[in-house]
């Protein structure tokens, strides 16, 4: 068996361009791909240090190709200078179970959480979306930027950090990929003003107020990937036309729609679509122009596996 190839961060970003990403998980959404209930493993850690997480994401097309991300989440990596998430993708052939490549994790991981964004709103943003405001400064502030960008007309940006040292360098990094960006000095205001918001971040409390946003604005919530986290106020949830990328997932580990739903103010019925509904066509998306329409993510397995194929298969051509 010849030697597997593994594909590093550089080269996800150049195989994976977001308008062919974005097609690429568009397709795969409306595919019958099985992707089973994710697999969480408890790691204790010696000397005291924090449990280490073992995540393991499968997902399959019969007789086609196989895939599973394996991801770590390792609390005491803060002490070691080193990122808490680490993790590989592996592709196997699906006649033969030969892998076909093992890709790095993380930055599959942020292109495919993009693409998934502006996949939603492709459906779900005003077309004539021009000014976004990106809420954190954390890894997945660029590529939601650029990946906003490569299909809706956003020509100014503005971010917003609660350390707004992280705010500035943020920018700086938009600038010298040449986009109009300006540090949003004031969230409140930025929020009003915004067409589409992007929040990718650890808040354990809204950030996002429904009174802000405007007639025609989308919210676009990637980050409270647990039950007891928040990026979006109550307001907001019920004001907005709720769409997620998975029912399951989003009614399950994001807070800003299990909160909701336990506490009784919002019901299943009221998530409007998910990406499968979107991508089949049996929801049209936004339904005028003055709608607020509100996406969760929480990512799915089938997101990864979309991608990793799209990889493999540019890396062969």
């Amino acid at each position: 068996m010849s030697q597997v190839p593994f594909v590093t961060a550089a080269e996800v970003a150049r195989l994976l361009d977001y308008p062919s990403l974005v097609e690429a998980l568009r397709r795969g959404f409306a595919q019958d791909w099985t992707v089973p209930v994710r697999h969480h493993y408890g790691i204790p850690m010696p000397n005291g240090e924090p449990e280490q997480t073992l995540l393991l994401m499968p997902a399959w097309e019969g007789g086609k190709a196989i895939g599973m991300k394996m991801v770590t989440v390792t609390p005491g990596n803060g002490q070691r200078n080193l990122p808490a998430v680490q993790g590989v993708y592996l592709l196997l052939d699906g006649a033969t179970g030969i892998p076909s490549a093992l890709i790095d994790g993380p930055s599959l991981t942020a292109r495919r959480t993009a693409a998934a964004s502006a996949l939603a709103a492709d459906y779900l943003a005003r077309e004539d979306a021009h000014l976004m405001l990106m809420v954190g400064a954390g890894a997945l502030a660029v590529p939601l930027v650029e990946a906003h960008r490569s299909l809706r007309p956003i020509k100014r940006v503005r971010v917003w950090a609660r350390d707004a040292h992280k705010a500035v360098a943020k920018v700086k990094e938009l600038v010298d990929l040449g986009i109009d960006a300006e540090v949003a000095d004031n969230l409140e205001q930025s929020a009003r003003e915004a067409d589409l918001i992007s929040c990718a971040t650890l808040s354990t409390e809204p950030l996002i107020h429904g009174a802000w946003l405007k007639p025609g604005s989308h919210l676009d919530l990637i980050g409270a990937f647990t039950p007891q986290m928040r990026e979006a106020d109550d307001v907001a949830i019920g004001r907005a036309s709720l769409f997620v990328d998975t029912r399951e997932g989003a009614m399950k580990e994001g807070g800003d729609i299990v909160q909701p739903l336990k506490a009784g103010l919002i019901q299943p019925e009221a998530i409007r679509a998910d990406l499968f509904d979107l991508c089949r066509k049996n929801h049209r998306g936004r339904a005028s122009g003055d709608e607020v329409t509100l996406f969760k993510s929480v990512g799915t397995a089938l997101e990864d596996f979309a991608a990793a194929r799209l990889v493999v298969q540019r890396l062969s051509s």
